[in-house]
């Protein structure tokens, strides 16, 4: 069963700067395995080092988020998208700055 798989930008440059590729698969996990398995350097922004993804990394299938579903057992179908999303976090502290200003 053939699945996409959306790389986000910010991990491009870890899977030969493709903003997609597909896969046969019939989990969630197993189009995870055979994506850091062609990727490998994308792993370790994926997984922790004892195999979990990251807290910060959401993979969705179909625009469902698979800690919801059956987490990387969620079972895939042919043309089903998979999208990883990683969290970002932040912000400017330089606009803070200037509200302190202001109010000094």
């Amino acid at each position: 069963m053939a699945v996409k798989m959306e790389i986000p930008t910010a991990l491009r440059q870890f899977a030969g700067k493709q903003a997609s590729v597909e896969f046969n698969a019939g989990t969630v996990g197993d189009a995870l395995k055979q994506l850091t398995g062609t990727y490998a350097d994308l792993r370790k922004h994926l997984y922790t080092e004892d195999g979990r993804i990251r807290s910060f990394v959401n993979i969705y299938l179909n625009d469902e988020d698979i800690r919801y579903l059956q987490k990387e057992n969620t079972p895939t179908k042919d043309g089903d998208t998979i999208s990883i999303v990683p969290s970002i976090a932040g912000g400017t502290q330089g606009y803070k700055r200037e509200i302190i200003r202001e109010k000094s």
